[in-house]
């Protein structure tokens, strides 16, 4: 099996880059990436991930010989990551990073062979050769049955860059015109089914505002229970909230809870029950996590 993990947008890399290292808000770091030329006047395709869907696709046609069209590739920009996210994920060890996700699966449920492909923010932990990836740069980590573990890396945004790339696929296409040659044929020979992301499994770190009673925890554990999830790491801190989410004199607590491998599905069908809970004030934050 073959599975591709993406760094694969410059300007929304910057972004976060600037909000791990820099301590920015998004706000800040998007101005100072249009300031450099990174983002567009409009940078709505950068940073809800459309530029990187489109980069999904792509990849994940040529590494699995399947046409995968980009309303296909599951698509989260991150315009909802907060400066309070990441310096969670770096308590935790982890990086926020915009990921392009294609990998060969089998649905867990139909066992049904096929192709997914996916675009949003993801945990990294910062032992993984992505959470070192800085800038406005790109990398494609990799990972092969055959071939093992491999990364390609280089500038992904930038005037110049861009127009060095340009430049170059124009050159090549000027030079199979000359020839006389159609070019790289398209390879769709295995033309696999394209999975939804609810065949996807993956793991999920989920930060709650919950209230300070007994059997909280017991209740919140048995949500899991019952889709399927099975916890694997629970941190807790003091807090004061309300059942409204506000500052309250009312004592409760942040959880930050780790799962273990489960469906996507399953993980999302948890979260919407969590938030519906009455022992649970809001749910903060959910985050994939990748690249362990």
């Amino acid at each position: 099996m073959v599975r591709i993990l993406g760094i694969v947008n410059g300007t929304t890399n910057y972004i976060l880059d600037r909000m791990d290292q820099g301590g920015d808000t998004l706000e800040e770091a998007l101005a100072v990436a249009t300031e450099l030329g990174y983002a567009e006047a409009d940078p709505t395709a950068d940073i809800e991930g459309f530029d990187a869907a489109q980069k999904a696709a792509i990849l994940a046609s040529l590494s699995f010989h399947t046409t995968v069209p980009v309303d296909a590739v599951h698509r989260e920009g991150i315009t909802g990551i907060t400066r309070e996210q990441v310096v969670a994920a770096q308590k935790s060890g982890f990086v926020v990073k915009l990921l392009a996700v294609c990998e060969r699966l089998v649905d867990p449920v139909t066992g049904e062979d096929g192709v997914s492909a996916r675009v949003h923010p993801a945990l990294i932990p910062v032992s993984h050769p992505l959470a070192a990836v800085h800038g406005a740069n790109n990398a494609v980590f990799v990972e092969a049955e055959a071939a093992g573990s491999l990364m390609f890396y280089g500038a992904g945004a930038g005037g110049l860059q861009t127009a060095s790339a340009v430049l170059g696929d124009l050159v090549s296409a000027a030079r199979r015109h000359v020839v006389g040659g159609p070019g790289v044929a398209e390879s769709t020979h295995a033309d696999l089914p394209i999975l939804p992301i609810s065949s996807v499994t993956t793991r999920y770190q989920i930060r709650l505002s919950v209230l300070d009673r007994p059997g909280v925890l017991a209740r919140i554990a048995t949500l899991f229970s019952e889709h399927g999830v099975s916890v694997e790491a629970v941190q807790q801190s003091v807090t004061n909230v309300d059942p409204d989410g506000h500052e309250a004199n009312t004592p409760g607590a942040t959880l930050v809870i780790g799962t273990h491998r489960a469906t996507e599905a399953a993980l999302a069908a948890t979260v919407a029950a969590l938030a519906e809970s009455p022992v649970v004030a809001r749910v903060e934050s959910v985050l994939r996590v990748e690249g362990q």
